[in-house]
């Protein structure tokens, strides 16, 4: 069992056993399906242990990947053609919504999908969506990001992978992984079964995705085990891969979904500080180091000893 304690601010401070492996090995982390704290009393010291299941979210492009695939994933389903046609005729929205950030790459965003994707019947981008998804890893992995991943599902964990990408090709990669679940962008279905373009609900980036995280977890209690899969609504503004409540998949421990969880949260870009921010460990896994926009949290390169050795320090959130 970690020992942990609170520290300032009453965040959690923990450190877990180191466990050795044999030569030649892979190393994998102890069992710490669930944290250890002493929850603080009202002089400030501690009272109790309590325990708190484990969550670790992983953002997709740029994080558990190198680069972007959502313009990959448009010219997959559309033709390069079509795609360059209506990037050009919506490049100040683009360029605009690239600038400003905010509600205005929304827009751009959703202008551009019912540009694309429009009339192209869901069936058969579930087929394409998936291949996409699954050769855009094979050939954009990063194996750091991947290496922590595989360590926290050795420890137990639930994995969540958490995209502002569409979530119908983002959902076979995390079946893939092993992750018990998706929180994605998704898209819109009309009652005929065609992609309307548009997206069902908000884009998920930014607060949408430390806000879905919390719900998901929420929604999931009770679940059984399984894995990133699930159903979705389909007519009337339903979506092309519903976001999947109830792909509980392992437990995270016993203690049950209606504790709240610990929570290590990996991203690389702007739009994952929200997320990272309401995690108990908000990891940058950007390749720009202290030029990044995420250069106030910690480094995944500062958690390498924990993949190696089997040992860590869960620091104080910034």
């Amino acid at each position: 069992m970690p020992d942990c304690r609170v520290g300032k601010s009453d965040f959690l401070i923990c450190k877990t056993a180191a466990v050795t492996s044999a030569p030649g090995s892979r190393d994998t982390p102890p069992n710490t399906r669930q944290i250890s704290y002493t929850a603080p009393g009202a002089d400030g010291a501690g009272t109790a242990p309590v325990q708190r299941p484990v969550l670790a979210a992983f953002d997709f492009d740029g994080t558990l990947t190198t680069g972007g695939s959502t313009w990959p994933f448009l010219a997959a389903m559309s033709g390069r053609r079509r795609l360059i046609l209506a990037a050009a005729r919506l490049w100040p929205r683009i360029l605009y919504g690239t600038l400003v950030g905010g509600s205005a790459v929304d827009s751009a965003k959703e202008a551009l999908f019912t540009m694309v994707l429009a009339g192209i019947p869901e069936a058969d981008l579930r087929v394409r969506a998936a291949e996409f998804g699954r050769e855009h890893y094979r050939r954009r992995a990063r194996p750091d990001t991947r290496s922590r991943l595989d360590w926290h599902l050795a420890a137990g964990h639930t994995v969540v992978i958490v995209s502002a990408s569409p979530e119908c090709y983002v959902t076979p990669v995390a079946q893939d992984l092993g992750a018990s679940g998706v929180i994605a962008t998704r898209l819109q279905v009309d009652e005929s079964g065609l992609l309307t373009g548009k997206l069902a609900g908000a884009n998920c980036r930014g607060p949408e995705k430390a806000a879905r995280l919390a719900e998901w977890w929420a929604a999931s209690a009770g679940s059984g085990g399984g894995d990133a899969g699930g159903e979705h609504d389909k007519a009337g503004g339903g979506d092309a891969g519903g976001e999947h409540d109830q792909a509980g998949g392992g437990d995270a421990g016993g203690g049950g979904r209606h504790e709240k969880p610990f929570v290590w949260a990996y991203g690389n870009s702007a739009g994952d500080r929200e997320l990272l921010r309401s995690a108990d460990v908000g990891v940058d896994a950007g390749r720009l180091g202290r030029l990044g926009k995420l250069r106030s949290f910690r480094r995944l390169a500062s958690f390498a000893d924990d993949m190696a050795n089997s040992a860590g320090d869960v620091a104080s959130r910034s």
